[in-house]
């Protein structure tokens, strides 16, 4: 997306490599100076525009036979639009005009009287695809790096470049409108059975072979077969939209997040011809563009570029893994490694608790890999090690046992001797400090936190904890260990709660009292999601297990000494939430049951905006004491650790755009 694209001079192009070979073939090979990745932003489009102008002017001579696109760059095709260019957009005129002259490009590309293949190999996203889908034939390998979707719903967006209209042509409108939706990724097969890729290769070195082949033969997209197209007529059309409204209401609110209805609206209204939908796609997605979502979903998305900045940047690269402890935490954290591609051992005094720990990773497996091959695959990494003999192979080993100082210290003294040099140590303690654990250590220095968080496969934020005397070298290869294992880094300081537990505790005893006071759960849990939270506080604490939060509110004294609180009153009783089947809900096969009972949206929304408020000052008391690096690292920390609503941008960002609201934690706070 450019605000104008003007000429580029041919022969001294930037991002773009061009050549027309001896066959006649064009070859514009995509290397975007000074990036790692490719992305579509004003200069490489401008350079498009010059390619494709000279590839007409070729073709009208006879002096190309075909015109491939492809990537110079290891890990992508193209990842999508230049996010960064986005804030120069201030309001919906600005976007139309950025949008018209890219629009008229795509379509120049789609016109070209000769073969236009897209040879992909890595990250195809965004802005990428589409430009994909505007060449006549795809072909994409086989490789684990390699994916193509439209992630646009995550920034508060939909694919805005005749996208939605392209996929639907393709792909059929159900696949289509699926994949743009949910924005997630998808493995090359699954893009081939849509119709979105037109054949597969093994390896990226078969891709420019194929592509020429493909040029030669003058291959083309054969796009949604008869009854695919059937489904964009009235008034199949009105169904499949209304149940794609039903599905999506049940996962997102309309006010929290307007794209997928959106998007939704523009497939219902103007989905019955492609000229319709390309017209009205820029009409309805120029005020997505500029708007409050969409602009804090951006600053969440460089939210999690810079946690993945944090890792040591080269010679850290962790293959092999021990853990030690195969209780639900130290198990998962196995299994979720394995998952990773990484070769685990587990250890733990009792070969019984291994094997519980083996049968939960292998239900993980068949959730996350499904395949049986790749499924026997990571139970053959993952390695029951009663003994421990593998910690000399290991590149990290993680402790995962009891919170107890003097058996940690025993664990550590004696693993020290065995580790490799250069191995990461690393304690999953949620309450002692890791110099207090590492006193007796010949190398107190090397030892590190990684808090993970329960769910581990779900909950995407690690604390990477520095303690007092821990070297940043050790800290930083513990970021980059995170970072492989798909998950975000935040480093925190060595205190009690780090920064997820210590701001969300004063929020759920907030919440708490507010219940014993006599206000309605279900009006308090409401609330929360009126706001933007994934659940409501006291549904979280029964997920949490309510003895589990009464310890923790004990140790960060969010409940006065000699105080018996309603989760005190609760765990005396045995009801411990989901885990015992009671705590403030009733839980039926796993679900709470709630009253159907509504509440004022006005007084919700209110309510929402009080209950947030202890949160948003222990924000502010962590950032002053520097829990963190920055206000950013709290929003990061917050959102990742806590799902704190995404489209708000983060608590320290709400605050800064809601200013009244920042007197009133202080308040809150005092």
């Amino acid at each position: 997306m450019n605000e104008q694209i003007t000429s580029a001079d041919i022969n001294d192009l930037k991002d773009w490599r061009f050549e027309i070979d001896v066959e006649g073939i064009a070859w514009a090979v995509f290397d975007r100076e000074g990036e790692t990745m490719n992305t579509l932003g004003r200069r490489p489009t401008i350079e498009l525009a010059a390619i494709v102008e000279k590839v007409e002017d070729a073709a009208a001579k006879n002096e190309a036979r075909g015109l491939i696109f492809t990537s110079a760059k290891e890990t992508s095709f193209i990842a999508g639009a230049d996010i960064r260019e986005f804030d120069n957009f201030k309001t919906e005129k600005d976007v139309e005009a950025a949008l018209e002259p890219t629009l008229e490009l795509f379509d120049r590309i789609e016109k070209l009287r000769i073969p236009v293949i897209a040879a992909i190999h890595g990250f195809c996203l965004g802005g990428g695809l589409e430009l994909a889908m505007a060449c006549h034939y795809r072909i994409a390998d086989r490789e684990e790096g390699t994916r193509l979707g439209f992630p646009e719903v995550k920034l508060g967006i939909f694919p805005g470049l005749n996208g939605t209209v392209r996929s639907v042509r393709l792909a059929g409108a159900m696949d289509a409108m699926q994949i743009m939706l949910t924005g997630r990724m998808l493995r090359p097969e699954a893009a081939r059975g849509m119709g979105i890729i037109d054949q597969l290769v093994p390896t990226h070195h078969r891709l420019t072979w194929e592509a020429r082949k493909a040029v030669l033969r003058k291959r083309k997209s054969k796009g949604a077969t008869w009854w695919q197209r059937l489904m964009r007529q009235a008034p199949v059309r009105g169904m499949l939209a209304s149940q794609m409204r039903k599905k999506t209401a049940a996962k997102v609110r309309e006010e929290h997040y307007p794209a997928p209805f959106r998007l939704i609206d523009l497939f219902d209204q103007f989905g019955a011809t492609h000229q319709r939908m390309k017209k009205a796609e820029t009409m309805l997605f120029a005020p997505l563009m500029v708007s409050d979502q969409a602009r804090n979903l951006r600053h969440v998305f460089r939210l999690t570029e810079m946690l993945r900045g944090e890792a040591l940047k080269d010679g850290f690269k962790p293959l092999r893994a021990h853990v030690i402890g195969a209780g639900t935490m130290g198990g998962d954290i196995a299994a979720w490694c394995v998952v990773s591609g990484m070769e685990v051992s587990l250890q733990d005094l009792s070969r019984e608790q291994i094997d519980k720990a083996f049968a939960r990773a292998k239900k993980l497996f068949q959730r996350r890999l499904r395949k049986k091959p790749a499924v026997d695959a990571a139970m053959a990494r993952l390695i029951a090690d009663v003994e421990g003999n593998n910690v000399r192979r290991a590149d990290i080993v993680i402790e995962a046992i009891v919170e107890n100082l003097d058996i940690k210290r025993k664990v550590f003294t004696a693993l020290e001797p065995k580790l490799k040099p250069g191995a990461v140590l690393a304690s999953n303690t949620s309450s002692l400090p890791i110099a207090d654990i590492a006193a007796p250590l010949a190398d107190p220095g090397r030892l590190i936190g990684l808090h993970f968080f329960n769910p581990v496969a779900k909950l995407p934020l690690v604390e990477v904890v520095r303690g007092a005397v821990s070297r940043e070298e050790e800290v930083r290869k513990g970021c980059a260990f995170v970072t492989a294992i798909k998950k975000y880094p935040l480093i925190v300081k060595d205190c009690p709660g780090f920064l997820v537990n210590r701001v969300l505790v004063p929020y759920m005893a907030d919440a708490v009292r507010r219940y014993q006071e006599g206000e309605p759960r279900d009006k308090i849990d409401q609330a929360a999601l009126k706001f933007g939270m994934p659940m409501g506080p006291l549904e979280l604490s029964d997920m949490v297990g309510l003895d589990i939060g009464a310890e923790v509110a004990r140790q960060l004294g969010a409940v006065p000494e000699g105080q018996e609180s309603e989760l005190d009153r609760l765990v005396k009783a045995g009801k411990l939430g989901k885990k015992t089947g009671e705590g403030f809900y009733v839980w039926d096969k796993g679900k709470p049951k709630r009253e159907n009972v509504k509440f004022d949206e006005e007084q919700l929304a209110q309510l929402g905006r009080q209950l947030v408020r202890p949160l948003l000052a222990a924000c502010e008391k962590a950032l002053a004491e520097k829990v963190v690096e920055s206000s950013d690292h709290v929003d990061a920390g917050v959102i990742f650790g806590t799902g704190f609503a995404p489209f708000r941008g983060g608590p320290m960002h709400y605050l800064s755009q809601n200013p009244a609201e920042r007197g009133d934690a202080a308040e809150e706070s005092a």
